[in-house]
C-alpha cells in the first residue's frame, strides 16, 4: 500500500474529469463495430459537415486509434472498440452489490483516475464511487512508475472508500484487492491465474494487472483508500515495447471478454470485500491469496531504494506482510517500497 497522505486539491471533482469534453464519443459510438460508415453518413447523425467529421477523425487518431480510409466507400476504425458504458455495468451488477455503489462515472480521456478520486476525497466526496477511463494520460504504478493505458485497450478504475479506525484496519487490503480481481477473471475462465506479493495479478508468468492503493485523511482515526487498478485487455504493439517488465493481456489468453461485463464482476468482487473489510480484516482472504501465489516455495529478493534481502518465500502472515526464509530465519516485510523479484531476475 502506498501511504501517500494527500493535501486539499485545486482539482476539478470527479463529475468534471472528461478532458474530451465528451465531443468525440458519438462519433467513437458509430465506429465502435470496425464497419465502413462514409462521411456524408456519419455528418448526417452527428448533425455536423464532412469538413467537420474529417477532423473529428483526426483527433480520433491523436489518441491512438487507427481509422482506415477506403476510397469511395468510407472510414472504419481499424479492430472496432469495445467502449465502457455506465448502464451496461450497472445492469450487470448483482442484486445485493448494486446498493453499494454511491456512483459510477465513465469517462473518455484523464489524466490519472486515482488522482481524481483522491481530488473527490480531500473535497468531502468519493465514498462508494467509481470512476473509470478510456485512456490515462498520466495513469501511475507503484514506485513512482507510469502506467500505459491506451485508449480502450484495457481497464483503468478507481474506486474511493471511507474508513474509520485508522489506517491499521486496511493491513493487507491490496492482497485481498488481489484475490478479488482473481476471482473475477475466473469467472470468464481466464487461466493460469497468480498473485504476486503485493500488488500484481499475473497470468501463465506474466503481469496482467496492478493494484495501486493511496490514502486520504487522518491516517489514525477517519481515512479513505483511493483503489485504482489497471488490466490489460489489447495492449497495441506500439505501447507494449515501451514496458520494461514481462507483460501479458486478456487477448492473448481469453479474447472477446466484454470489458463492461468484467468491470461488472470486479465491482460484484471489490465492493462487498471493501464493505466487509473493517470487520474481516485480511485474516478472511489470507488462505485464498496464499492458495494464489506466485512464488511461494522459491527463492525470491526483496529490494528497497537501499537495500535487498534474499531467501525463500514462506508466504504471507496475518497482517499480509511477506514472510521471507534468509538463513533458516523467518522474517516479516511489509509493502511500501519494497519490490519482489525472483532470485537473479533483473526485472522489477
Amino acid at each position: 500500500m502506498e501511504n501517500r497522505v494527500s493535501r486539499k486539491s485545486d482539482e476539478p471533482s470527479v463529475s468534471s474529469t472528461d478532458l474530451l469534453g465528451g465531443r468525440l464519443r458519438p462519433l467513437l459510438n458509430l465506429l465502435a463495430d470496425g464497419e465502413v460508415h462514409s462521411g456524408e453518413s456519419l455528418g448526417d447523425v452527428l448533425g455536423v459537415s464532412r469538413a467537420a467529421v474529417w477532423k473529428q477523425l483526426q483527433k480520433l487518431e491523436s489518441l491512438g486509434l487507427q481509422v482506415i480510409s477506403e476510397k469511395g466507400r468510407g472510414y472504419r476504425l481499424c479492430g472496432g472498440l469495445d467502449l465502457l458504458d455506465e448502464h451496461t455495468i450497472r445492469g450487470q451488477l448483482a442484486r445485493d452489490v448494486a446498493p453499494l455503489l454511491c456512483g459510477l462515472q465513465v469517462v473518455d480521456q484523464v489524466d490519472s483516475t486515482n488522482a481524481r478520486m483522491l481530488a473527490a476525497l480531500d473535497a468531502g466526496a468519493g465514498h462508494g464511487q467509481v470512476l473509470l477511463a478510456e485512456q490515462q494520460t498520466a495513469g501511475r504504478g507503484r514506485r513512482g512508475r507510469a502506467w500505459q493505458s491506451p485508449f480502450a485497450s484495457g481497464i483503468s478504475i478507481s474506486i474511493g472508500w471511507r474508513f474509520s479506525g485508522g489506517v491499521q484496519l486496511l493491513e493487507g487490503l491490496s492482497l485481498a484487492v488481489g484475490v478479488a480481481l482473481a476471482r473475477a477473471l475466473a469467472r470468464f475462465d481466464v487461466p493460469d491465474l497468480r498473485l504476486k506479493w503485493p500488488n500484481d495479478v499475473w497470468c501463465r508468468g506474466r503481469k496482467l494487472a496492478g493494484v495501486l492503493l493511496e490514502l486520504s485523511g487522518d491516517l489514525t482515526d477517519r481515512c479513505a483508500v483511493v483503489i485504482g487498478i489497471g488490466l490489460n485487455m489489447r495492449l497495441p504493439a506500439a505501447v507494449a515495447e515501451a514496458i520494461e517488465q514481462p507483460w501479458i493481456d486478456l487477448a492473448e489468453v481469453r479474447p472477446g471478454i466484454s470489458r463492461n461485463l468484467l468491470v461488472a464482476a470486479m465491482l460484484d468482487e471489490l465492493l462487498p470485500m471493501l464493505s466487509a473489510y473493517p470487520d474481516s480484516g485480511f485474516g478472511a482472504w489470507r488462505e485464498a491469496w496464499q492458495a494464489l501465489d506466485q512464488f511461494a516455495g522459491a527463492e525470491v529478493c526483496l529490494q528497497s531504494a537501499q537495500q535487498r534481502w534474499c531467501g525463500i518465500e514462506r508466504g504471507v502472515d496475518g497482517s499480509g506482510a511477506l514472510l521471507l526464509d534468509i538463513d533458516g530465519e523467518c522474517r516479516a516485510f511489509h509493502g511500501g517500497e519494497l519490490s519482489l523479484r525472483p532470485a537473479g531476475s533483473r526485472a522489477p
